[in-house]
């Protein structure tokens, strides 16, 4: 199965450093970021899940569930938590899945199916494909996949940012331009004709093409409270 962005996230059942966790279960009715890592105790991916679990509380604003994956077993993953400590001074309270039989990283399509069916003997080189970060949203529907390099530390900053950008427009009809940050201008989807775009955003819009129709970005309070932002129509 070939996944994309509107697929549904496949759901499985998994041994965590928190225990036995079945995916969907675990995500409930919260987003979800399930990120994926080749090896435990390789130097990149020591700084990502130690700067990731340092944006623990920014994810929770988000109603949004955190979720490890690497190829060894949970008893590895014991040990690795302390040196990502060490490293990074950061506790990490999210489960990291022990993937030690690839059956998830070849559900995601990150090692192919004949990859064996165990981590033993494996490397970081060998494994250097399972480096995918997968958010799914709370009807477990995959909204967007970051792949990167065995070699590149990613960027946890574009990640909250990209699912800032996922859940406006899952509130509010709105997309978000380039480099677009949290209090900058939207953009009206182009799906939302102008009178379906009346009703929602009364108080105007910025016509820059008649494709491209700009927006300050929605607030939930200015939204219940039918604040006045004036706006040239």
């Amino acid at each position: 199965m070939t996944l994309s962005i509107g697929s549904v996230a496949p759901d499985f059942t998994a041994e965590t450093t928190q225990g036995p966790i079945s995916f969907h279960d675990y995500l409930g009715d919260s987003y979800g970021i399930l990120f994926s890592h080749p090896k435990d105790y390789t130097p990149v991916c020591t700084t990502e899940l130690g700067y990731l679990a340092g944006l623990e509380d920014e994810f929770a604003k988000r109603n949004t569930k955190v979720i490890g994956l690497s190829v060894d077993p949970v008893g590895a993953h014991q040990g690795w938590l302390q040196d990502i400590k060490d490293v990074t001074g950061n506790d990490v309270n999210y489960p990291i899945i022990a993937d030690h039989d690839l059956k998830v990283a070849k559900l995601y399509n990150m090692l192919p199916a004949d990859a064996g069916e165990t981590s033993d003997g494996r490397t970081a080189a060998t494994n250097a494909t399972v480096r995918t970060v997968y958010i799914v949203g709370p009807d477990k529907l995959i909204k967007a996949m970051l792949i990167y390099p065995m070699s590149s530390g990613r960027n946890f900053d574009e990640v909250l940012r990209l699912l800032d950008s996922i859940q406006l427009t899952a509130k509010h009809s709105v997309a978000t331009p380039v480099n677009w940050k949290q209090g900058e201008d939207c953009i009206i989807v182009p799906s939302l004709s102008d009178d379906a775009a009346r009703e929602k955003f009364p108080n105007g819009w910025k016509t820059v093409k008649p494709y491209l129709r700009t927006v300050p970005q929605p607030q939930e309070e200015a939204a219940e409270q039918k604040l006045e932002v004036p706006i040239t129509q």
